[in-house]
């Protein structure tokens, strides 16, 4: 089995979703493998890795707007103040979905379904340039 990694930068515009399936699918092209795992890991704690359908963006405003409603900014009486009104709830955002997507892949293809895609989910609302560690196991 070979391992490879590498780091993708995503430079977020604030709150959202930022699709990652094809800085993911060019880190597996450059390993030259053919059959295995492709893991993502988000390596912050106010932005999430999520699989989400990638052909109708209301699918991803709805999710996020259903999020905000559960976890709202205002009148929690929250202490971790520091960064900000949106840094706690940011966290919270984390805790409830992912750090991390392992995606099967074969023939060099990633196996996503038909309108699936890896995104990063940025839970601040000032812009930020986040890593992405991508690691490719298979042969």
């Amino acid at each position: 089995m070979t391992i490879r990694q590498e780091h993708v930068t995503v430079a977020t515009h604030g709150r959202g979703t930022h699709e990652i399936t094809a800085a993911c699918a060019a880190v597996l092209r450059r390993t030259g493998l053919r059959h295995g795992m492709l893991t993502a890991f988000c390596r912050h704690t106010s932005c999430s890795l999520v699989l989400m359908e990638n052909a109708d963006p209301s699918v991803r405003r709805d999710l996020e707007a259903w999020l905000d409603r559960l976890v709202p900014e205002e009148g929690q009486g929250f202490t971790h103040t520091l960064e900000g009104a949106d840094d706690m709830p940011s966290h919270i955002k984390v805790a409830l979905t992912r750090s991390s997507e392992s995606v099967p892949f074969a023939n060099g293809e990633l196996l996503l379904g038909t309108w699936q895609g890896i995104f990063l989910w940025e839970h601040r609302r000032a812009p930020h340039d986040r890593t992405v560690v991508v690691t490719v196991m298979g042969e």
